[in-house]
């Protein structure tokens, strides 16, 4: 695959970049440059090789997932306007 200027004109355009043919004529070469090493990268024999997520092994430190109340009830409610028993109270809002 190559890239000739009227596809980097038609990409500037559509990318809203104003570029001058001196800019577009630098971009032929740089852009055949980078699919060139793209389909290189295609040729390259990968069968049996896992993906990778990262070249280093990562092991996340994880926290317990215990479920608890947080036992704050009673600082949260202090915040509270109006408060009914160990909930907040609110204004009717349905007739």
């Amino acid at each position: 695959m190559s890239v000739d200027k009227d596809t980097v004109n038609k990409i500037a355009r559509l990318s809203r970049i104003a570029i001058s043919d001196a800019e577009a004529d630098k971009m032929v070469g740089e852009l055949n440059g980078i699919l060139a090493w793209v389909e290189q990268l295609g040729e390259v024999d990968v069968t049996g090789v896992e993906p990778m997520t990262a070249v280093i092994t990562n092991k996340l430190r994880l926290r317990d997932d215990a479920v608890t109340d947080g036992d704050v009830r009673d600082k949260v409610l202090a915040n509270a306007p109006a408060k009914e028993g160990s909930f907040f109270g609110v204004p009717k809002v349905i007739e």
